[in-house]
């Protein structure tokens, strides 16, 4: 018990866990805002890598279609739906049940 006081009354322990204490939770960077970083950081490495991918993708998607003619053509018929003058498009459109 002795030397528990004694560690107490010692000064340098005493701003060695005033300096620990402010540093954790007082702190302009304290442990929530590093956690909070870090979860950013996560989140925004996660984005990245998605957007890397759809630029690859993009990038194959665009080399295909200014070498190939047919696939052009197959492109414009699914995304633009687009027709040459003496055919018709129909687009079906299958909908969703709704649970009850």
């Amino acid at each position: 018990m002795k030397r528990l006081l004694d560690l107490l009354r010692n000064k340098y322990f005493l701003v060695t866990v005033a300096f620990a204490i402010w540093m954790i939770f007082f702190d302009k960077n304290d442990i929530y805002s590093q956690y909070q970083y870090h979860q950013q950081l996560s989140k925004l490495k996660q984005e990245r890598d998605f957007y890397q991918k759809e630029t690859a993708q993009v990038a194959k998607d665009l080399d295909e279609l200014t070498s190939n003619k047919a696939k052009l053509e197959k492109f414009a018929r699914e995304k633009y739906l687009m027709k040459k003058d003496n055919e018709d498009i129909f687009v079906i459109v299958k909908e969703k049940k709704e649970d009850k």
